[in-house]
């Protein structure tokens, strides 16, 4: 792993402080008014026994969750930025969220719960995955035609899922509902479905982030240095599916993450992914906990799903990059 400089480390420092202020404060946040003393005494359980419950069954876990989720879903928008050399990559806007909400919705829709809705996901976002390796070998295809194509790929599921709605029948409120993306109502048990998909995801492109690095210097490039290209993109891509389809098994679809944080982390941190990776994942983790927070504080004045806030956030991002970028295009021709 390439040593941080100075400067990076200070940010990350700052991030990690960040991200423990905001999961402190998370446990605080919700309907029922709770003082830090009150936290603390929950967390150790010698508080009253609705606010151990509170603290310990409710707030903790949905905690966790979000950290987990946040820091899955940032890390496969790094690999997806990494692979493609394109900033506007990310889980969602190459469909991958799309795909992973289709594959869930469909084994709800049938009945299936549990450890069935975390394989519906993955196998929707390895479909997603499929087509646009299709796309992409038959056509020498640039980053952003790469991009444009994840976008069809998923209008395509985007479909799909509206055909799951129409004949879901009295599934429609709960499909509705998870598909806008929430940590509402999650608890361990979505933790511990989660728990294996993020530590395989995650485990397997951390050993692997070094190889990104040359991946994304060109394939010439990371032949030269002994890569194997093509089993080394399937190996990545298949860790992007298990941590994707694994995060939007257990919140639904949460956009933007997946672009926001690795994009904003890159040009705070530079272009080394092996100097990226951990800042990633605490960086993803806190705004996620941090999007869900304000969540539940305008819960107060209705049902704001996280997905909802961080898509509000996130579309004047993903517009102002999408313009950037194309002044950079305009600049260099």
């Amino acid at each position: 792993m390439a040593e941080l400089p100075t400067g990076n480390k200070r940010s990350l420092l700052f991030l990690i402080l960040a991200m423990l202020l905001v999961c402190a404060a998370s446990l605080r946040v919700g309907p029922m008014a709770t003082d830090w003393a009150t936290v603390w005494h929950g967390l150790l359980g010698d508080a009253e026994a609705q606010y151990v419950l509170l603290v310990r069954d409710v707030r903790l876990p949905r905690l966790v969750l979000g950290l987990m989720v946040g820091s899955g879903l940032g890390v496969a928008g790094l690999v997806l930025q990494g692979l493609l050399g394109n900033p506007l990559a990310g889980p969602y806007t190459l469909g991958f969220s799309g795909g992973g909400a289709f594959g869930a919705s469909l084994m709800i829709l049938l009945g299936l719960g549990g450890m069935w809705v975390m394989f519906g996901a993955v196998g929707g976002v390895a479909l997603c995955v499929v087509g646009l390796w299709l796309l992409a070998g038959r056509r020498n295809f640039s980053p952003r035609d790469m991009v444009l194509a994840g976008i069809v790929v998923g209008a395509i599921f985007s479909a799909l899922l509206s055909l799951v709605k129409v004949v879901s029948g009295d599934s429609l409120t709960a499909i509705v509902f998870w598909i806008l993306g929430s940590l509402s109502g999650r608890g361990w048990r979505e933790v511990s479905l989660l728990l294996p998909f993020w530590l395989v995801g995650l485990t397997g492109i951390v050993l692997r982030i070094g190889v990104l690095d040359s991946l994304s210097l060109g394939d010439e490039f990371a032949h030269s240095a002994g890569v194997d290209v093509g089993r080394s993109r399937r190996l990545l891509l298949l860790y992007v599916s298990l941590l994707t389809g694994g995060c939007v098994a257990v919140s639904g679809v949460i956009g933007f993450v997946g672009l926001v944080v690795p994009h904003c982390l890159r040009m705070l941190m530079g272009p080394v992914h092996q100097r990226l990776i951990f800042p990633v994942i605490v960086g993803g983790g806190g705004l996620l906990v941090l999007g869900d927070m304000g969540s539940r504080w305008l819960g107060r004045y209705g049902d704001v799903p996280v997905g909802v806030l961080m898509a509000l956030l996130g579309g004047p991002f993903f517009c102002w990059l999408l313009l950037y970028s194309n002044r950079e295009t305009m600049g260099e021709g």
